[in-house]
């Protein structure tokens, strides 16, 4: 367990120094990014998350349901389904606006745009925390198998690439809304701390969660690829260079899927 608690501390607080530095950006630039930059680093993440939920996700939930007896298909339709269900609930309930967007979704709420725009990013951290840190109890539950390990760290690594451009993506937008700089980048990087919290939680509560290993695999899976149909891929091929975004996913799921072959 202190093995699985420090490797997943590693990993996600490696995600979360990512979107920071992302964030950071705004020290740099002074402008929001252009349409087509934006494109391709939403597509690109789009493509990280579909790559990691096929790879890092669903294959070894499959495994490991048939490991343990189970009907492979079952758990891994099963969790994703409820994944899919649980992000659907919270994108209707917790009040966020998307960066580059002037509607409001979720439950009416008096709170700031400013906070708004923090949480639509937040919202989605979620299940890469969840995901994330499923692969390192997975990895702790096979006995500390250095592949297995391996495995999780390529998730981390992806989804930590792929953090960069969230964070700037946040704090950018708030510093344009006339946010300080400081709080801008505060607030940027604070999107990306649900990651650890959500990361080590999971390998808290791993002891007790064993049986349902498969299904938390495929649920973390299920609710980052609502993420990747609900929001990056709409947004990254919104009116021109549509191709830019396309070109973006392609990158991403390739970046992903060699990180998990090769260190996996």
């Amino acid at each position: 367990m202190a093995q699985a608690l420090l490797w997943a501390g590693t990993g996600t607080g490696f995600t979360f120094l990512m979107t920071m530095l992302g964030a950071a950006m705004v020290f740099l630039f002074h402008k929001a990014m252009s349409a087509k930059v934006q494109k391709i680093f939403l597509g690109f993440a789009a493509g990280v998350m579909v790559a990691a939920s096929v790879w890092s996700l669903l294959i070894p939930a499959i495994e490991e349901a048939e490991a343990s007896g189970q009907t492979g298909w079952i758990a891994a339709a099963g969790g994703f389904i409820l994944g899919i269900a649980f992000l659907s609930g919270l994108d209707r309930l917790l009040p966020h606006i998307h960066p580059g967007s002037g509607t409001r979704e979720g439950l009416s709420s008096s709170m700031k745009r400013t906070s708004l725009l923090v949480m639509a990013v937040t919202l989605h951290n979620i299940p890469e925390g969840m995901a994330v840190g499923l692969s390192f109890a997975l990895a702790a539950q096979h006995g500390g198998d250095p592949a297995a390990y391996a495995a999780a760290m390529a998730l981390a690594l992806g989804i930590g690439i792929q953090n960069f451009p969230e964070g700037a993506a946040v704090s950018l937008p708030l510093r344009q809304e006339g946010v300080s700089l400081k709080k801008s980048f505060f607030l940027g990087s604070m999107s990306g701390i649900v990651e650890p919290v959500f990361g080590i939680l999971t390998v808290l509560i791993s002891g007790l969660i064993l049986p349902y290993m498969p299904w938390l695999l495929s649920f973390a899976a299920g609710a980052m690829m609502y993420v990747v149909v609900e929001e990056l891929i709409p947004e990254a091929h919104l009116g021109e260079h549509s191709n830019a975004g396309t070109m973006g996913v392609m990158s991403g799921f390739l970046v992903m899927m060699i990180l998990d072959v090769a260190l996996g």
